[in-house]
């Protein structure tokens, strides 16, 4: 309400002021001034787009690296670090002064952590009191702000343009930019030429949420890590839910699915996930595969089987029965008649397990059984018994097959989930193999989920702090679209300019799509951990949809004790677990009216 009467207003005073109309008091009728009363703002209306997001200015907390040589020299650097207004004024107080005498001044600028938004560059003084040209490189890694286009790092300005050249004006603000970040690198391009600097601000664009969740234990390597993965998601949750803010701005929905999970254990209900959910529905009408890939139409359904598990929106839910239905029925058409699954191309888990024909085959299988599943309990909500039964007998015709996933994790954490497969056996056989090599952000999550059902939550917690905390040992402040542990030998943090003969972690690695540079440090399935540190070690799993009844058991394996909160739709569940000497478990939990707690 209160945006709709700001825009109304704005619109009557542009208007009035467009037109130069202005009505005097009128001495005998005694009205006040006032501008037209009948100006239509319906048209402006139909045409705004809500935006649900906030701005906010951020200073830098370092220079990184500057010029310093004949020709180009970066002078006052620290200044730019300074608290300062964001109103130019006439006098130039101690200004960051960029000058070119036959080189091009430059600096690199840290905001400490990876945002989403931009920068706002201040100019006091120009040469000449004329525009002057800039070079603005965005960088998610030091590596990344100080390289070139192209090149065999692979830097590019995929789906946000991140190294562009503008004008600054003279005594005035210029903001650019629209992509993700933690560095800026800022090089005059003017010969013979200056610019005096007031403030470098990066231009924060997130939505305010309130992280209503929380986890902490003993152990602060995995406190932080619950935090980051918490603020991987909340950085993507931008005009809809995307999977990176750098690249691959764009809602896939198969890697909704852990980015749902922790937005379930954190963030309060919004918008974002139904509609995202609803935007993909309408933009892949049957028998379409969703983003083109036939495992991320069975992450729709499952997506669906989460999200009405925590908020138990029966309505929302019956709104989708007929692309539900559909796909359901197009899903069962594809276990054959020896209860193998034969889903189409392009067939993907995520991209570590792209090359092995055994492993999707084993992950596809699994996932078909798990989306089947999921469907009959959502066909039984919407009391329809017919596609109910469809989903269970082809449910039950695959089960008479049990691929061999191989040696990949995400193949045999997803049999475990399935029930396809014993988890202990699995575990032992390949999960637990290596520690956390071969695993995947991605599917990471699933795998260690698959591990807690084993009861290995000791190997599980390792493997996040093995894993997760390695990328944080590397400077990350959000997770990554992929990692690998043998990437980290020798390699330099992304943090600071790569030393000579070491390995650049951020340039030098990478794979398929995401080669070199190009890699996107902020990758919302990278969030696993945080999620699982809710539903095992609080031991907070949703069993009745609405939160209705929750299931308290947790597993704190080698900590002392955990403590955090969980959002429902009633209020905040409590916990505080506390491992005594014999090893048991004593357990506070405080939960709303309307949630039943049963404790295990």
């Amino acid at each position: 309400m209160e945006t709709r009467l700001v825009l109304e207003t704005l619109f009557i005073l542009a208007v009035g002021m467009a037109s130069h109309v202005l009505y005097a008091a009128d001495a005998t009728s005694g009205s006040s001034a006032r501008l037209p009363a009948a100006i239509d703002t319906a048209d402006l209306r139909q045409r705004a787009v809500a935006d649900n997001r906030v701005r906010q200015y951020i200073r830098p907390t370092r220079v990184v690296w500057q010029t310093q040589e004949d020709g180009a020299m970066a002078e006052n650097p620290e200044a730019l670090l300074e608290d300062r207004t964001g109103q130019v004024t006439l006098g130039a107080h101690a200004p960051c002064v960029l000058r070119n005498k036959g080189g091009q001044a430059g600096i690199l600028l840290d905001f400490g952590l990876q945002l989403h938004g931009g920068v706002q560059i201040m100019a006091w003084g120009t040469h000449g009191n004329r525009p002057v040209r800039v070079r603005v490189r965005f960088g998610e890694s030091v590596s990344e702000a100080m390289s070139d286009l192209h090149g065999p790092q692979n830097a590019t300005n995929d789906h946000a343009v991140r190294d562009q050249t503008c004008l600054v004006p003279w005594l005035g603000t210029h903001e650019i930019g629209n992509t993700g970040f933690r560095f800026v690198r800022i090089d005059l391009l003017d010969e013979d030429s200056f610019l005096q600097l007031k403030s470098v601000r990066a231009v924060f664009l997130y939505r305010d949420l309130e992280y209503q969740g929380s986890f902490r234990c003993n152990d602060e390597r995995l406190n932080r890590i619950w935090a980051v993965g918490a603020y991987t998601v909340h950085l993507n949750m931008q005009d809809y839910l995307w999977d990176g803010i750098k690249r691959d701005r764009l809602v896939w929905v198969g890697d909704m699915h852990p980015e749902t999970m922790t937005i379930n254990a954190v963030f309060p209900r919004g918008s974002i996930v139904p509609d995202s959910l609803d935007l993909i529905r309408d933009e892949t009408p049957l028998p379409g595969w969703m983003n083109g890939i036939s495992s991320y139409s069975m992450w729709w359904v499952l997506i669906h089987h989460a999200w009405y598990l925590q908020h138990g929106d029966r309505e929302y839910l019956a709104a989708q029965r007929e692309y539900l239905v559909g796909l359901l029925e197009l899903l069962a058409q594809h276990v054959g008649p020896d209860g193998r699954e034969n889903l189409p191309a392009h067939r993907f888990l995520d991209w570590p397990s792209s090359a092995d024909e055994k492993a999707i085959h084993a992950g596809l299988h699994a996932l078909l059984v798990m989306t089947l599943d999921a469907g009959a309990e959502l066909c039984a909500t919407l009391d329809d018994a017919k596609t109910r039964t469809l989903c269970r007998d082809a449910a039950s015709r695959l089960r008479k097959h049990v691929p061999d996933p191989g040696q990949s994790k995400q193949a045999a954490a997803l049999l475990t989930l399935a029930g396809l497969a014993d988890a202990q056996a699995m575990n032992r056989s390949v999960m637990a193999v290596d520690g956390a090599r071969r695993m995947s952000t991605f599917y990471g999550y699933y795998v260690l989920r698959a591990r807690a059902m084993a009861g290995d939550h000791q190997g599980a917690l390792d493997c996040i702090r093995e894993y997760w905390g390695a990328m944080l040992d590397l400077g990350a402040t959000s997770f990554w679209e992929d990692f690998d542990l043998d990437w980290t030998e020798n390699a330099a943090p992304i943090d600071n300019l790569v030393p000579a003969g070491k390995k650049d972690i951020h340039g030098d690695f990478g794979n398929y799509c995401y080669k070199g540079l190009r890699h996107s440090l902020c990758h919302g399935w990278a969030s696993g951990p945080t999620a699982w540190l809710a539903e095992h070690v609080l031991g907070i799993q949703v069993i009745e949809p609405g939160c209705r009844t929750i299931r308290v058991r947790p597993h704190l394996a080698d900590l002392d004790w955990a403590q955090g909160t969980f959002p429902t739709p009633h209020g905040l569940v409590r916990v505080w677990h506390q491992k005594g000497p014999d090893g048991q478990i004593a357990s506070m939990i405080d939960a709303p009216a309307g949630v039943r707690i049963v404790r295990e």
